[in-house]
């Protein structure tokens, strides 16, 4: 079980949350993928898709005035 991270910091919406699909695609289950993103959009977007897709959200946190940290366990 390894933690992977995706530094989306300065890419427009929908970006990080195209980054965070292909990404998690190569992840085995049981890893994390920690996605850093400053987009405010993502913050409703990533976590929906997470749970459309059968992964957990262990952590998410504002990092910065505008900017996120989100972390999803891959369940399937």
């Amino acid at each position: 079980m390894a933690l992977y991270e995706l530094k989306s910091l300065g890419m427009v919406c929908p970006f990080p949350l195209l980054e965070a699909k292909d990404k998690i695609k190569e992840l085995s289950i049981g890893d994390s993928l920690k996605i850093e993103f400053d987009c405010t959009q993502g913050t409703e977007a990533i976590p929906k898709w997470a749970a459309e897709s059968g992964h957990t959200v262990t952590d998410f946190v504002q990092t910065d005035v505008a900017a996120w940290s989100i972390t999803i366990l891959k369940e399937k």
